[in-house]
This record gives C-alpha cells, structure tokens and sequence, in this order.
C-alpha cells in the first residue's frame, strides 16, 4: 500500500511490524528484530537464521520453513558459482581480445584505446624499415586455389614471424604478399635497429631457401627484400 511505502522511504519513525507474543514464539519474534537491525553486521547471515529456527522448532518438522529457507541457501549457492563461471569466461575472452588487439597495435597504443584516451602521434629520430615481397606472386596466384594462396602465405609468415621474435624489431603489418617490419619503434633501441633488421632479413633469407609450398613443392619461392634506415 502506498500509505507503508511511504513510511519506509520517510522514517522516523522506523517502519516495523508489531507482533504480539501470541501471536510468534518469543525465539521468533527475537529473531525477526535481529533481522531488521539498523547496523548489517548485527544481522544474522540466513545459516544463522537456518540454525535458529531449528533450535526453535527443537527438531519438529516444518515444511514450510525448510523449505524455504533450504531454497534460499542453494539458490545463494547456485548464483555464486554462475557468478564465478561467468567471470572466468570474460576473464578469457578479456584476454585473447587482449592478446589480438597487442598482435595488431604497439602495446602503448593498444593500452590508450582501452583506455579510451586519444593517440598521440609520436616522433622517432633513428629507425630501420624492412619491405619484402614474393617474386612472381601473381603467376603464383594464377596457378593456384585460393585456399591454397593463403596456406602459401601463412606458412611463409609464420615461418618468418617465428624468426622476427630473436631480433628486436616490431611487424607492423603484411599487405598481400608484402611484409613490413620495423626496428627503433614503439621501442628505442638507439643505433641498433640497422644491425637488428639486417640480421633478421639475413635469416629469413637463409630460411626462404628450404621453404616448400604445399601444392607446388617444386616451385622455388623467391622473395625480394627493402631496406630504408634513416
């Protein structure tokens, strides 16, 4: 009735019922108050309550109660480990977006997105670029499926990704056939990032000259790589 909703969202006086000792065990009535005390840490949690009233009813079935009060402990039970299993999940989704979004930003940069904060461009004095294409990619793509072009480049980059990660150098990104890598950025390096990226395109260098294509084994792959340092 709105005449209660109105006295329990303007006390004082404190909205409380007024139950007669004939009308409750005492035990009742005690606990009923305990319940609705001013202060949370002097109200008894619902194990105490189930504790109480078994006292109460000194082993005397009561259905209702039970029931109750046996409803209201699992379905507490069963929100927190939905709550635990549900956090877990976003947990793990929360990483691997973590996990992709570092694979395709600079961490700084990643970070200021998640953030929400706006992206500063950033000025680097000294930093080495490294360009490389397959020779003769698109014969290669004319002889073949489609699927069987993009096999052809993700086992070429992830052979060279797998390389890249002993040099300090960053992947900015690959284009169709073209990869990009760079070294003196997001991270200075001082005057090393000339010698890291060329002795990084030496090795891929020296891994291109096993690398076997799926369908076209006998078909040599040939890359040509660029070099801009400044």
């Amino acid at each position: 009735p709105p005449e209660i909703i109105e006295k329990v969202q303007r006390p004082p006086p404190l909205c409380r019922p007024a139950v007669s000792a004939d009308q409750a065990p005492l035990e009742c009535i005690h606990l009923m108050k305990e319940c609705w005390s001013e202060q949370p840490e002097k109200r008894p949690t619902i194990d105490q309550v189930f504790d109480q009233f078994k006292g109460i009813n000194k082993g005397r079935k009561t259905n209702i109660i039970d029931s109750m009060l046996r409803m209201l402990e699992q379905y507490s039970s069963n929100l927190e480990d939905l709550i635990r299993e549900r956090t877990e999940e976003l947990e793990i989704e929360k990483q691997k977006t973590d996990k992709l979004l570092t694979q395709m930003l600079p961490p700084s940069v990643a970070e200021a997105l998640k953030m929400g904060t706006p992206v500063e461009p950033e000025y680097f004095e000294e930093v080495t670029l490294y360009f490389s294409d397959i020779v003769g990619f698109t014969t290669i793509s004319a002889m073949s499926e489609p699927i069987e072009v993009v096999d052809l480049l993700n086992d070429l980059y992830t052979l060279f990704d797998a390389i890249i990660g002993s040099h300090d150098v960053y992947k900015v990104e690959t284009i169709g056939d073209a990869y990009m890598v760079a070294s003196g950025l997001p991270k200075r390096n001082g005057n090393r990032h000339a010698g890291e990226i060329a002795n990084m395109s030496l090795d891929i260098l020296s891994s291109v000259g096993t690398f076997k294509m799926r369908h076209m084994p006998e078909v040599p792959v040939r890359i040509r790589i660029g070099l801009h340092s400044g």
